[in-house]
């Protein structure tokens, strides 16, 4: 089959979709243990230390039991047990290896929109890409940086916006030779300051249906690749999210 074949080129954008909704399963799974982690670490560290302390306590010579004793002990090994095996879980993920290869960004989005022209086109919103010239390679794992830019444009055409405001997305990708930064900017109503502050914190989420897990994989994804990611306001409504991903080492 011809790579002219429209049916070729709808496969080929079927199968990226399918990996990008892979990736964004796999992504989630690792945010949601890395979650898990983070908010039972302390209370398990907590009874770890309140238990060890009251075994202490116990134990001097004052009234007490030995079954207490007992179950006190029951409870600071199992408690240390629990942390321990949470950490073994987020070494798991954070060991994970990224694959990367130098490519251009450009390279990385025109494979992927496709799949992006289809999201604006469902959400009857206008997308708009700006890309400069002459930007340095990068050395990235291209499909798990096409699911962020993917995680970043879905939830920009899915942002609130007054009615009477036609829904665009605008795509800009600049740099120079340290870094190449992608931003995704929309024309909504833009964030609160409460909600800009979590945006990243898995399971936060302004949606009602939201998981609250792809900006917190998103970040997750660029951090692994030494880069960063944020949120700005627009002037005039609005809000720019970005990414920066160093150049890669000649």
């Amino acid at each position: 089959m011809s790579a002219d074949n429209p049916a070729s080129g709808e496969l080929a954008t079927s199968r990226l979709l399918e990996q990008l909704m892979q990736i964004a399963r796999t992504s989630a799974l690792e945010e949601m243990a890395s979650g898990f982690a983070h908010e039972l670490n302390q209370p398990i560290g907590a009874i770890a230390t309140f238990a060890q302390a009251a075994e202490r306590m116990l134990s001097r010579p004052e009234p007490m039991t030995a079954q207490a004793l007992d179950v006190l002990r029951h409870i600071s090994n199992e408690a240390l047990n629990a942390g321990q095996g949470i950490r073994r879980i987020r070494k798991l993920f954070n060991d994970a290896a990224v694959a990367r290869t130098n490519c251009a960004m450009s390279d990385v989005i025109a494979e992927l929109m496709p799949v992006l022209e289809l999201l604006a086109s469902r959400a009857g919103a206008r997308l708009e890409m700006v890309i400069d010239e002459a930007l340095p390679a990068i050395a990235v794992d291209r499909l798990r940086i096409q699911h962020v830019l993917y995680t970043l444009v879905q939830n920009s055409l899915e942002a609130p916006r007054p009615t009477q405001r036609p829904a665009r997305v605008r795509v800009e990708v600049t740099g120079d030779r340290y870094a190449v930064t992608t931003a995704v900017i929309d024309n909504g109503v833009g964030l609160s300051t409460e909600a800009r502050a979590q945006l990243f914190r898995p399971f936060f989420t302004t949606k009602d249906q939201g998981t609250g897990l792809g900006l917190a994989s998103s970040r997750a994804i660029v951090e692994a690749h030494e880069g960063a990611i944020g949120c700005d306001d627009v002037e005039g409504g609005g809000a720019r999210f970005w990414f920066r991903l160093p150049a890669a080492i000649s």
